[in-house]
This record gives C-alpha cells, structure tokens and sequence, in this order.
C-alpha cells in the first residue's frame, strides 16, 4: 500500500541498526535513499548495496554520504551534496545519534556537550536546512527518532535522556510551525536490537529487560523502520505533531 517512487529521502545514521533497517524499508518502498554516516564507509556502503533501486520510477539513485553532523559545516556540505544529487528532498529521517553513560555525580562535560552536538544540535540544523530543499515535494515531512527515555527518564544516561526529550517538545513545536506544508512526526522506541545495547544484553540483561515489555521481547529495528515509513508515506497524510511509541507497551504515554 506504500508507494513512495519518486521521493527522496534522507537517512541520517543510515549505516546501521534503525538507520539501516529504515533506508532498507524506504528503498523498497521505492524510494531513493541517502545512506548517511559518520565514519563508517564500509557499514555504509553495505546497507547501500542491499537495497533495491533505483527507484522504481527511474528517477534518482541511491547513494552514500559522509558528515559528522555536530559540525555546522559538515551539515551544510551534506545538504549541498543532496541538492546537487537529487535537486531536493521529500523527506528527512532525523535518525543519528549516540547513547552514553554519564551519570550525574560524576558527570564528564565534555560527553554532555558531545551528546547534546550529536543528538540535538544537529536535527535543528539539518531540519532547518532541509526546508530549502523540500519545495516543489508533494509531501514535505520528517520523522525525528526520539526514545522512551526522553519521555521518563533514564538513570546514569540523563544527557541523552534530555536530549531525547527536547526533540519530542520540538517535533510539537515544529508541526505547528511548519504547518501546513511540512509535516513533522516523532517515533519513540524502548529498546531495540542494535549494536548500541550490545553490552547491556550480555550475561542476563537482555532476559531482564524482555521481562518488563508486555509484548515479550526487544524490538528489532525492522519494528521500529516500519512506522517510520508510515508517518513518512501518504498513509500519515493528516498527521503532524504526533509521537509514536514503539515499545511493546513497556512505557503508555500519550
């Protein structure tokens, strides 16, 4: 029923878990996708060589970029990149960002500015910048991934946390703001299957946490790439403002 040939999208942190698995569920859509990363070339340019394409429309290709989005200018150069490549862009997926431990009674500054670049900064400047390059999109939107943390919390991890939930109070402001011709959506998922939590799943953590989701087990990030796709396609076309949770019930908020 998702039909998206023709569109442009952006994938930030496009080379791994939920960035990779939702450049993966926009290219089958029939999307063109832009793979973005940081470092990792090679992660990169894997996801880009599974995915179908290009578009079934015969418009724009795939293709890889690399910019370290806590840099202003990075961020520039990155969307000079997709306006010369594509000429545009329907959508943006605010994916990339990091999760570190940082607790408060021993708090390292420089992780909390890091944290606070990478995972706030960064979405204001690429959404600023992506609004010159939606015009002439039949349905300008973007998709911010926040987290359950940034709706209650998270101990040893309140950076991120924060960071989390200041995109939540954005993607609010923003719906409101941009409206009606960009739409701006959030989805917010507990925990996923990605190399991030790699260490908190080891020796019985993942059994412990699968015992507090109702639904049984840890998403992978297919579940989370599908609603992202939604909020992104014709499907969502009345809806802006909106956080989507993505937790199996382990955090019921509104």
């Amino acid at each position: 029923m998702i039909d998206l040939a023709g569109r442009r999208v952006l994938v930030t942190g496009g080379g791994r878990g939920i960035g990779a698995a939702c450049s993966a569920a926009f290219a089958a859509a029939g999307a063109a996708v832009a793979v973005h990363y940081r470092t990792d070339s090679a992660a990169a340019e894997r996801v880009l060589a599974a995915l179908p394409g290009p578009s079934r429309s015969g418009g724009p290709a795939h293709f890889a970029v690399a910019a370290d989005l806590a840099e202003p200018a990075e961020v520039e150069r990155l969307f000079e990149r997709l306006g010369e490549g594509w000429g545009g862009l329907d959508c943006l997926v605010a994916n990339a960002g990091i999760w570190r431990r940082n607790p408060i009674d021993g708090l390292d500054p420089e992780e909390l500015e890091g944290t606070w670049r990478t995972n706030l900064r960064s979405v204001f400047l690429c959404v600023h910048r992506a609004l010159g390059l939606f015009e002439g999109s039949p349905d300008p939107n973007v998709v911010v991934i926040s987290s359950t943390a940034g709706q209650r919390g998270e101990a040893f991890h309140s950076p991120y946390a924060a960071t989390k939930g200041a995109l939540i109070s954005a993607t609010k402001s923003w719906s409101t703001e941009l409206a009606p011709r960009v739409r701006v959506n959030a989805v917010a998922p507990g925990w996923v299957d990605t190399d991030m939590c790699t260490e908190v799943f080891r020796d019985g953590g993942r059994e412990e946490i699968e015992a507090t989701i109702p639904l049984g087990r840890v998403a992978a990030p297919e579940d989370i790439a599908g609603p992202v796709l939604f909020l992104a396609s014709p499907l969502a076309r009345h809806v802006t403002g909106e956080i989507l949770n993505v937790n199996g019930g382990s955090v019921l908020v509104g």
